[in-house]
């Protein structure tokens, strides 16, 4: 038997990495819950406000005097404390994305950094124009449109849980919509496509944005036409700033993907 000492391996070294790595997540996480959680316990005061603030759109197209009601036990109370933790993760959500960027940038090249900060920034910024777009536009408009239509011998009093569930799942439809252009500058810019592809498959786009439309909104058309017009104008938007930052395979025939990607 042989007394020779061993070589070192390397899967320990390896291992303490992936360890380090799993505590830096950590960390980080913790990070953004605390902050959203700070944010939460100070609004928190202004629940029931805030969700008067999001019902106003609703209220404005109900006849004059009518109330919206509530016909759970509790949901008086876990409606406004649900839409408060939502406003304060929106609130908080540039800490949020910085510690996602705090962690991911050591892994990055230098033209990968100065390429992900403007996308987190415009990112953050075109959701929450969608969810903008969303509240000022689509529901004075569509919330009128259909109380409208209501037949008289109705009364329109909308349950509050409802009003939240479809109310969020309006902002989110928005606010992923206006992310396109970002989604259509990053497939360009990594060469998943190039911008000729994407001007091709247009007429599809377009077929696309009114399923889409269809499936997320009120089973109106105005809805649908306020959700599928913007998509495809935001489509559009996409592939005039993908040309700006395009990669020219003359003097840039292939760059080097993330350090974290396997060789």
């Amino acid at each position: 038997m042989s007394d020779s000492p061993r070589l070192p391996s390397e899967a320990p070294e390896e291992g303490e990495s992936f360890i380090s790595h799993l505590i830096e997540l950590r960390t980080r996480l913790v990070r953004a819950a605390l902050v959203v959680v700070a944010v939460f316990v100070c609004l928190m005061p202004f629940a029931s406000r805030i969700y008067d603030i999001l019902a106003l759109p609703m209220l404005a197209a109900l006849p004059a005097g009518t109330r919206m009601i509530a016909t759970g036990v509790v949901t008086p109370f876990l409606v406004p404390v649900k839409i408060t933790l939502l406003v304060a993760f929106v609130i908080a959500l540039p800490w949020v994305l910085y510690q996602a960027w705090a962690f991911i940038a050591p892994g990055l090249y230098t033209h990968e950094k100065r390429l992900a900060m403007p996308i987190i920034v415009s990112s953050f910024l075109l959701f929450l124009s969608g969810i903008a777009f969303c509240y000022f536009v689509v529901f004075r408009t569509v919330f009128r449109v259909i109380n409208e239509f209501a037949p008289k011998s109705v009364t329109v009093a909308p349950d509050i849980d409802s009003y939240l569930s479809f109310v969020m799942t309006m902002f989110l439809a928005f606010g992923l919509t206006f992310e396109v252009p970002v989604v259509v500058v990053v497939l360009v810019r990594f060469r998943i496509v190039s911008v000729v592809q994407l001007k091709q498959i247009r007429p599809y786009v377009i077929v696309g944005a009114f399923v889409v439309a269809a499936v997320v909104t009120p089973p109106d058309a105005l809805s649908m036409l306020l959700l599928a017009v913007p998509l495809v104008v935001l489509y559009e938007a996409g592939i005039l700033a993908a040309g700006f930052v395009s990669p020219r395979p003359e003097t840039d025939p292939e760059a080097p993907r993330s350090k974290f990607s396997s060789s």
